[in-house]
């Protein structure tokens, strides 16, 4: 099981955000993501969004340190990628 998550540099709602993705399938995504405390509702089609407070909890949990690029590379390459404008 391998998780990835690129650095807390996403604007919005006031706080920065990193996203958190698997390469394997939702259901592990969902799986870790709940293992860490983060609601369903941070789901967004894809991956999650983590607030930059708990940014250290996911990696402490496992996930991985990569940049935005090599982020969205291992979730196209996984066939997970939602393309933008399309309902999840």
């Amino acid at each position: 099981m391998t998780l990835y998550i690129d650095p807390p540099t996403w604007p919005g709602h006031g706080r920065m955000w990193s996203h958190l993705v698997s390469d394997v399938s939702h259901e592990e995504l969902h799986a870790f993501a709940a293992a860490i405390g983060a609601p369903r509702r941070a789901f967004d089609g894809d991956h999650y969004d983590i607030p930059s407070e708990r940014y250290e909890d996911a990696v402490r949990a496992g996930a991985v340190e990569v940049g935005s690029k090599e982020l969205v590379r291992r979730l196209t390459g996984a066939g997970l990628r939602r393309p933008k404008g399309r309902p999840a």
